[in-house]
């Protein structure tokens, strides 16, 4: 991907977000979060990054973005929401925000960057989910939003022949969201026993690391059963 490529990475200010800029930190890095107490603590990490708290549905402000970047080589979407509850009890606003969070980001930014992904011939990661892959009781808002981003990262690798498109599914990662999960689920959180953030992000260090025309399409990173 050349000496310095620029990478883009959501929801970078914790989990795998926050892994992944770790593990690519000889990358020119843009790192977009929500938080801004998070990314003030972000840029004293990644003094040389560039740092910005972006609503990423505002296409005035992504299309600015990415008129300030000379290129871009990929974009690494880790940005996500889950709220749990039955279909029966579920509101309306959670799925709004879940499909906000989850899908209509990473459609914006991905449509905003698709001009230089082409000429860089850049890569697009897509952060799924186990859920991305099946739909479990209490979970249906989150997969709906999930199989969502799925069909999105589909369709876009079928239209876009220079972009690479790939889609990883971490089963339960030991990240804040997971902690989150849990106390929704009324359970124990235990790191133990969940896939590490870094394993996830080591992952797409290598699919980045890919050269044209090897595509890593699909990834699933579960923890072991035991």
């Amino acid at each position: 991907m050349g000496m310095q490529p620029t990478i883009l990475i959501t929801g970078a200010t914790g989990g795998i977000g926050l892994e992944v800029a770790r593990t690519l930190k000889h990358a020119h890095l843009v790192l977009l979060g929500r938080n801004p107490q998070k990314l003030e603590a972000l840029q004293e990490e990644f003094p040389e990054a560039h740092i910005q708290a972006l609503p990423l549905t505002d296409e005035v402000a992504v299309t600015a973005l990415m008129k300030g970047l000379p290129r871009v080589d990929a974009v690494v979407h880790c940005a996500g929401e889950v709220v749990l509850s039955s279909i029966a009890e579920s509101n309306l606003e959670d799925w709004e925000s879940m499909f906000q969070s989850n899908v209509l980001t990473a459609l914006a930014l991905t449509r905003a960057a698709l001009p230089k992904l082409r000429e860089a011939r850049g890569k697009v990661v897509f952060v799924n989910s186990g859920a991305g892959l099946r739909a479990n009781a209490q979970w249906g808002g989150y997969a709906a939003s999930k199989f969502a981003l799925k069909a999105l990262a589909d369709a876009l690798r079928l239209e876009e022949p220079r972009v690479s498109v790939t889609t990883v599914y971490p089963g339960r990662t030991a990240t804040d969201m997971q902690k989150q999960v849990r106390s929704m689920e009324h359970a124990v959180y235990d790191p133990e026993k969940y896939v590490r953030a870094s394993d996830v992000a080591a992952a797409i260090k290598m699919v980045l690391d890919m050269q044209h025309p090897s595509v890593l399409e699909e990834l699933s990173i579960r923890p072991a059963s035991s």
